[in-house]
């Protein structure tokens, strides 16, 4: 039997009893007996925050660690709670009781070493990083203990499976740094699931984090003239960081999955090369020895290294040793009521999951027994979006937890993919631990959590629009382009239904710069009216000079001004909104049998006789480019407007396809219909010129017919209509 070592503050009395100094309970020995050998048979116990499984149990005097409450141990459940040290220590009066460590000179190299050379990419980043001057170096520290408490992670998730050998199924898992100012030294040791030989060539040797393969894409995409320092901290480079600061790095690690397995050096001082042999003395887990740079020997001072701790990964899910003390809280924000926790412990906790520097503009601490056991804490950033959060490629930043164990990291299907700005952590006891990747992207209860999640999220958001409108308001000119990508990519209607609900847009009701939702659109309707109308333009003065607009102005018709490209993407495929059609003025216009009607054009206009002999002489003209030709009535200021189907996706083809299409093959895809403006002094021009000059009457139709194409956004290349005009140009001047 191999046990488990959980110390317990003791001290030996004359009598041989075992006492444990706590504030209100007195433990002898017998009881420790009993609780150990229950423990063992229901091969389950609480640690700290995480739950253990196949582990037994043994006493061994030590510091800073669990007290038993004798509430705790009543009934068939046994928990072993952790509760703060801190204060917990203060009750023992030896200050050597805080001490604890794992970290030895034990480790040594054996035979002889086998030199390999850095990948082509790994040596580039290298060579980065030691140059660089980047301000915040103390990054590396962060780093280095996130690796570490991956191992960790990693290594209580392979407990639960039974997939790790007997030596390392009996140690608690830690983190323990050591400082050496003499010798300007900084080891970082953990105990987690440690590596063979084959994983320090794949994870040393070769760039396998998303985060550093990042780092050189948007190297790649700056180039020189953008200082790498700035990109650096953009990025989590992790273990090639510590070469910031360190002259060489050694690293001693055995495998905690293969029993027996050797212990292994390796060494490089980060200029294109490594190096790898055994090592004897080497505990299971990884320990990283930093020989630091002269100008960076203040990485070795235990204050500093305190603090870097405390600002970045206080809230690491395992305890963290600094000279053998204590240096971290790991007490989960996320189980804790939320009126205790307060926005330094937020601001803290977000930084730390989040490697940002900025505070969450919101928090939604939420919890629910139903439909799921669920314990959310998410943050919505401060900070406007960086260039690789806009990516859909972009990892979430939420992290899946089951009983406080972490089940998967930056989980990519808890929530949607235009959600993935939000950072934070979820933890549902309905989660099985040994949940498979293959489960995790595919089972009926991800699916369900994932609904909950983001129905609570847009819940919240809409709390938040109507209590604090003004901050909202601030979050959607940053984040509102991921709303709209979740009403283009999610498939249930009530959803992109209540995503539509925190849109906002500019209208013809309201004056510049004012918005409105499209609730309180619908809530304004005139009696009758069953679409909502949006008119995309590149800005309001556009908007409303647009031919489109004039005729639902005309009848006092509120128009949605969509300013951005995509936003006519958005409502197209949103397609309803509380059972009203979405319907852009183009569509509504080609739709249209008001103007079919040529009884009564007006004093002013065209004759009807005229009107009938100018509509085929027109369509004639422009043969192979327009599908049909009509007079309307609706048109005051303009001559003609030109309208398809799905203006909308016509103009987005034009933005990205139409180079590949020939014009005929355009023409014949966009099937244009022109509508004539008779009253209009060009149009009655036109018709005259017709009988009297034919061919300037062609040229003023095909640039008529090119202006109405521009100004609904179908022309690619404005350059093109150059030639014609100058044509026109020359033919109309010819007489003067």
């Amino acid at each position: 039997m191999t046990p488990y070592s959980l110390p317990i503050r003791t001290q030996t009395t004359s009598s041989g009893i075992i006492m444990n100094y706590t504030r209100h309970v007195v433990w002898c020995l017998p009881v420790f007996m009993a609780m150990a050998a229950f423990a063992r048979s229901q091969r389950v116990a609480r640690f700290g925050n995480v739950l253990l499984r196949n582990e037994t149990l043994f006493i061994r005097p030590s510091v800073q660690r669990p007290v038993i409450l004798k509430q705790q141990l009543t009934g068939l459940g046994v928990h072993l709670r952790l509760l703060s040290t801190r204060s917990e220590a203060a009750a023992s009066p030896d200050p050597e009781s805080d001490y604890h460590t794992i970290i030895k000179d034990t480790e040594k190299g054996t035979g002889s070493s086998d030199k390999h050379e850095f990948q082509a990419e790994t040596r580039m980043l290298l060579d980065i990083v030691a140059k660089s001057l980047y301000s915040e170096k103390e990054v590396f520290v962060r780093e280095l203990i996130s690796n570490a408490s991956d191992a960790l992670e990693k290594l209580r998730y392979l407990r639960l499976t039974g997939e790790v050998c007997e030596e390392s199924d009996a140690r608690p898992l830690e983190i323990h740094i050591a400082t050496d100012k003499q010798k300007r030294m900084l080891t970082i040791q953990d105990t987690g699931v440690g590596m063979t030989k084959e994983d320090l060539v794949s994870n040393l040797g070769t760039i396998a984090r998303s985060g550093s393969k990042a780092f050189l894409e948007q190297l790649k995409t700056s180039g020189a003239s953008e200082d790498s320092s700035s990109i650096i901290g953009q990025f989590g480079v992790g273990f090639y960081s510590s070469f910031m600061v360190a002259d060489s790095v050694e690293v001693f690690t055995k495998s905690s999955q293969v029993e027996d397995s050797p212990g292994f050096r390796w060494s490089s001082d980060g200029t294109g090369t490594y190096e790898i042999q055994e090592a004897e003395g080497v505990q299971p887990g990884t320990k990283i020895v930093l020989h630091l740079k002269q100008e960076n020997r203040e990485f070795s001072d235990e204050d500093t290294v305190s603090g870097i701790i405390k600002k970045y990964s206080n809230f690491v899910g395992s305890p963290i040793f600094l000279n053998g003390k204590q240096a971290n809280t790991i007490q989960p924000l996320w189980l804790m009521d939320a009126k205790d926790v307060t926005p330094e412990m937020h601001d803290e906790f977000y930084r730390f999951i989040g490697t940002s520097y900025d505070r969450p503009r919101f928090t939604l601490h939420y919890k629910t027994d139903a439909p799921l056991s669920l314990r959310a804490l998410l943050y919505f950033p401060e900070g406007k979006p960086g260039l690789f959060e806009l990516s859909r490629d972009t990892e979430t930043g939420v992290s899946l937890y089951s009983r406080k164990v972490l089940i998967k990291n930056k989980t990519d299907n808890i929530l949607p993919k235009w959600l993935r700005f939000v950072k934070g952590v979820v933890d549902s006891e309905d989660i099985p631990l040994n949940l498979s990747r293959e489960l995790l992207q595919n089972s009926a209860l991800i699916r369900k959590l994932r609904k909950v999640l983001t129905n609570r999220v847009l819940r919240f958001l809409h709390d938040k629009s109507t209590k604090d409108p003004a901050e909202f308001d601030k979050f959607y000119k940053d984040y509102g382009m991921f709303l709209k990508e979740g009403i283009v990519t999610t498939n249930e209607q009530f959803e992109k239904e209540e995503i539509a609900k925190l849109l906002r847009f500019e209208s013809s009701r309201c004056g510049e710069g004012d918005k409105v939702t499209l609730p309180q659109y619908r809530s304004r309707l005139a009696a009758g009216q069953r679409d909502i109308f949006y008119l995309a333009a590149p800005s309001r003065t556009l908007a409303e000079s647009s031919p489109y607009f004039e005729a639902l102005k005309q009848k006092d018709v509120e128009v949605l001004f969509c300013y951005e490209p995509y936003d006519e993407l958005v409502l197209m495929q949103l397609r309803q909104f509380d059972s009203h059609n979405l319907t852009s003025v183009e569509k509504e216009m080609r739709q249209d049998r008001e103007s079919d009607d040529l009884t009564d054009l007006g004093a002013d206009s065209l004759k009807r006789s005229e009107v009938e002999a100018l509509v085929p002489w027109v369509k004639k003209t422009l043969a192979g480019m327009v599908q049909n030709v009509r007079v309307t009535k609706r048109l005051d200021a303009h001559p003609c407007v030109v309208t398809v189907e799905e203006m909308a996706a016509a103009r987005h083809f034009i933005r990205t396809q139409s180079h590949l299409m020939n014009s005929e093959s355009r023409y014949a895809l966009l099937q244009p219909q022109l509508e004539l403006n008779p009253r209009h002094p060009i149009i009655k021009k036109l018709s005259t010129l017709t009988t009297t000059n034919a061919k300037l009457a062609e040229l003023v139709t095909k640039q008529l017919f090119a202006n109405a194409m521009l100004s609904a956004g179908l022309v690619d290349d404005p350059r093109t209509l150059l030639t014609s005009m100058n044509e026109l140009l020359t033919l109309a001047l010819e007489k003067h």
